[in-house]
């Protein structure tokens, strides 16, 4: 094993671990800490289903050449696990941002503030904006192959649950949640600003 090899295999165990310990130990904290919920949205469980299905169905169909989509190019899973860093960072400072207020399903909990800074200033969703970093990242980092799928079903399964989560936060904050998604990209970071040099 090269030592490229190596140290990419090292930072996807150890990003991936972290954020499993971080999230579980947040969900258990949250459980016993956090406030009550006061309206819940959206359930996104079936989209969960969806999603398991769909890749079992991508995974197993016969006649796909996975080799044709491999990259065995030693700089680009570098550059994926720096992405996989990158992204790492980034989703467990949103949800440290977050704290309390976090749940794995779309709810209002009591003294529900609308966070509208630090990660939150960059994307409006910026855990998903992270967990979809760290899954292109990973995609890379391993040369892609069957991971491809694994990423495109991971980026449906967040944006059905982002409609669920938005459709919830203009109804808790109907006028400023409005002014906020115009003033910040849903998951794209600097995706506003792209898209006003465009149109010069």
């Amino acid at each position: 094993m090269s030592l490229w090899h190596w140290l990419v295999s090292s930072v996807l165990a150890i990003c991936w671990l972290l954020f499993l310990v971080v999230w579980i130990a947040g969900a258990i904290y949250n459980a016993r800490k956090g406030p009550g919920v006061e309206r819940r949205g959206g359930g996104v469980s079936r989209w969960a289903f969806g999603g398991v299905v769909i890749w079992l169905v991508l995974r197993y169909v016969p006649g796909l050449d996975w080799l044709s989509v491999r990259i065995e190019s030693e700089w680009v899973r570098v550059l994926g696990a720096a992405i996989l860093v990158a992204a790492t960072a980034f989703t467990l400072w949103a949800r440290a941002a977050l704290g309390t207020m976090w749940s794995s399903e779309p709810v209002a909990k009591e003294g529900h503030e609308l966070r509208t800074d630090g990660p939150y200033a960059i994307t409006r969703h910026p855990i998903y904006t992270g967990i979809v970093g760290m899954l292109l990242g990973t995609a890379l980092a391993i040369g892609l192959g069957p991971f491809v799928w694994v990423f495109v079903v991971g980026v449906v399964f967040l944006e059905l649950k982002i409609r669920a989560e938005e459709r919830l936060m203009t109804d808790v904050f109907p006028d400023a949640y409005d002014e906020y998604r115009r003033q910040v990209p849903q998951l794209v970071p600097g995706l506003y600003a792209v898209t006003a040099l465009w149109g010069r």
